[in-house]
């Protein structure tokens, strides 16, 4: 099963997508209660979204989130503590409904050996890579998520959430950066969202690494339902001219990370 996609380039950005899949292999399938639901939650055409817009390097999984959500701790500890989230392996869906069958629960250990080892033994490898060639590398983690939530957060969110975990993940020079480049849409810096497991984890200013989270609200490039999605209307449809004036903004955004990136070279 060809699930993890790597593509390299030798400019000092990495592009990590661990939401954009729907891939449920065929021996987990028949644990869910509804096949939809097990897939509703992704981040959806986040590749597409971002595709060619810099030069960086790109690590993507198929993998459905409710598998294995290759942004939590691989210990399980809530990243949000007080808050309503999800898991390793979450066991219901962002709108709190149950995603498993009466006594059918994920094999946590197998999943994680399985693939949130090898998603982020290829985000290692290629820090690693590419900190031979650069004194500086920016870990840029791509999410997109349904602009009305309520279970998770009050109102609607802003168009663009920028998640730094209150500054530790990455110097503020490139945070600032990426809030400027922002331009007009709605944003915020460590709002809801502060950064997932992989921003804080790989995060490390000191050593070179600097990390920061974009989490985008869809209505910013899909035509999002109101209310509540169901089967009849979600996901959206991806539309090139939707996506168009997000995608040029991203485009200013991932410059400015690898103008910071490439600063003291």
């Amino acid at each position: 099963m060809n699930w993890l996609h790597v593509e390299r380039r030798d400019a000092p950005l990495i592009l990590a997508f661990p939401h954009g899949g729907s891939l449920i292999p065929d021996d987990l399938i028949g644990q869910f209660r509804s096949p939809w639901w097990a897939i509703r939650d992704a981040d959806w055409h986040i590749a597409a979204l971002y595709d060619g817009l810099a030069e960086a390097t790109t690590i993507r999984t198929d993998i459905s989130r409710s598998v294995i959500d290759c942004n939590r701790p691989p210990s399980g500890v809530s990243l949000y503590p007080g808050q309503a989230t999800t898991g390793l392996c979450p066991i219901d869906t962002f709108d709190g409904e149950a995603l498993y069958r009466d006594g059918e629960m994920p094999d946590i250990d197998a999943r994680r050996v399985a693939y949130f080892t090898p998603y982020h033994d290829a985000i290692e490898a290629e820090i690693a890579r590419l900190r031979a060639l650069h004194p500086w590398v920016v870990v840029y983690d791509c999410h997109s998520i349904r602009s009305v939530i309520p279970r998770l957060f009050d109102g609607e969110l802003p168009e663009l959430n920028i998640g730094t975990d209150n500054g530790v993940t990455c110097d503020s020079t490139l945070s600032d950066a990426v809030v400027a480049a922002c331009g007009e849409r709605s944003h915020v810096l460590n709002g809801r969202f502060r950064g997932g497991w992989t921003t804080r984890h790989y995060g490390r200013p000191a050593n070179g690494v600097h990390a920061i989270q974009m989490e985008i609200a869809m209505r910013a490039y899909l035509d999002e339902p109101k209310g509540e999605p169901d089967e009849s209307n979600w996901p959206p449809t991806w539309t090139p001219d939707r996506a168009a004036p997000l995608r040029a903004d991203l485009a200013n955004i991932l410059t400015a990370a690898l103008t910071f990136a490439k600063g003291p070279a």
